[in-house]
């Protein structure tokens, strides 16, 4: 039961109602018998500073920040007396924010630590300086899962996206052992490789597949899709049949959730089999 001293937060979004963010830290509430909510949050792009800020003075804790937002979030946390974590700087966007008690905001970007720890997760003993990794795509979701690789010691990436300029700036502003190919040579590029990614939307419900020749790839590499609509992929139910160890992309979801769940309310949460039915369960 809630109380007047209830800690509040939410998922600031435009459109907000598909996140199953609410559902996921509902979960967790519930679990902890915290009092507390958190609370999805329509806000168009024109309203999104004054939002925060309303949302400073009605006393909340702080917020998630999805689609379109999270450049703008960047954007407010650089401003005087605000701050932002090392990997926000070097990703560029935020998408949790923490409320201090003096109305100063504290942005983080925790995709790709869920992504790290979906694959820690899922393939126990999984490593990132095993080798070489390659990434399909080169929007928001590419640029936090690169840095997260090589902020974990991965020792090259290699890019491939439809639109090669596109890859090709997104190398260039994160720097390091980044090398990009052309998309038409994704499926020689998987030679030699130790993890594949996927983080374009080719193979989710409703868009277009992802076609993609494993027949270079070692039976060694690791494989993932940040898709989780549908769980199971054709890229990962193709990789499963020829005997890879792949890893959905539900996890990278919840796991990415933990750190402001635990900033907000208090609390380090645990990603369980529990929570992923339920999570899974509300999708139905």
């Amino acid at each position: 039961m809630m109380t007047g001293k209830a800690r509040l937060a939410g998922v600031l979004g435009w459109p907000v109602s598909h996140s199953q963010s609410p559902r996921l830290h509902g979960f967790w509430l519930d679990q902890h018998e915290i009092d507390g909510a958190y609370l999805p949050l329509p806000v168009a792009p024109e309203h999104f500073a004054s939002a925060v800020r309303s949302l400073i003075h009605l006393g909340f804790r702080g917020a998630n920040v999805t689609v379109p937002h999270k450049e703008a979030a960047f954007r407010l946390c650089q401003e005087q007396g605000n701050t932002l974590t090392a990997r926000a700087r070097h990703v560029g966007s935020v998408n949790t924010l923490v409320f201090d008690a003096d109305g100063h905001l504290h942005g983080d970007t925790t995709d790709g630590f869920g992504f790290v720890e979906n694959l820690r997760a899922g393939a126990p003993g999984w490593q990132a300086g095993t080798g070489p990794a390659l990434i399909l795509g080169a929007g928001g979701a590419a640029r936090s899962v690169i840095a997260a690789l090589l902020e974990a010691g991965c020792p090259d990436v290699i890019l491939t996206n439809r639109s090669r300029d596109r890859a090709e700036a997104l190398a260039a502003d994160l720097g390091g052992p980044i090398r990009v190919v052309d998309w038409d040579q994704r499926g020689p590029a998987c030679a030699g490789i130790a993890l594949l990614v996927n983080t374009t939307s080719l193979g989710m419900t409703g868009q277009p597949p992802l076609e993609m020749d494993l027949s270079a790839l070692p039976q060694s590499a690791l494989v993932t899709d940040i898709v989780y609509a549908p769980l199971e992929t054709a890229l990962l139910a193709a990789a499963r049949l020829r005997g890879n160890v792949v890893v959905d992309g539900l996890g990278m979801l919840l796991h990415q959730a933990r750190p402001g769940f635990e900033a907000w309310f208090g609390v380090a949460p645990a990603v369980t089999e529990a929570l992923r039915t339920h999570i899974i369960s509300g999708k139905k």
